[in-house]
Formats: C-alpha cells, sequence, structure tokens
C-alpha cells in the first residue's frame, strides 16, 4: 500500500495496488472521494481531493495501522 498527499491539489491517494497507467476505471463514492478500479473490477485506489479538511497536510506524520486479514482456506 502507498498513501501520498499532493500539497499543491490537496489530495490524497491510498493506492492498494498498482496498475497501468490509463487502466483505471474511475468511480465517484461521493463528494471529493473517488475510487479506481483495475481492469479485473478490483480496487485499486481511492482519491480524497480537499484532503485538508480530513488531515493537516503540514504534518509530516501519519500514521497509518493496518489489521491482519484473517482469511478461510476451503
Amino acid at each position: 500500500m502507498k498513501i501520498s498527499y499532493d500539497l499543491e491539489v490537496d489530495a490524497l491517494y491510498i493506492q492498494f495496488r498498482p496498475i497501468e497507467p490509463g487502466q483505471a476505471k474511475n468511480r465517484d463514492l461521493e463528494k471529493n472521494i473517488a475510487a479506481d478500479f483495475g481492469p479485473d473490477g478490483l480496487l485499486s485506489g481511492i482519491e480524497v481531493l480537499e484532503a485538508s479538511r480530513l488531515i493537516d497536510p503540514l504534518n509530516e506524520n501519519f500514521i497509518v495501522e493496518l489489521a491482519p486479514i484473517a482469511r478461510k482456506i476451503a
């Protein structure tokens, strides 16, 4: 996972998996939040516009917590 913030356009992007440029299908989830899906239909990333309303862009420290995923093996 890769998280990036662009101060110039005030956009936060959370990339779950890389896909080739131009391959993403974008779907608006709500105002200023969009999801990118790969050609296989799986989620590849989420973009948040006007992100400074949710985070402090001047704070260089962000905490990201990931919980382990439990999978059932059939």
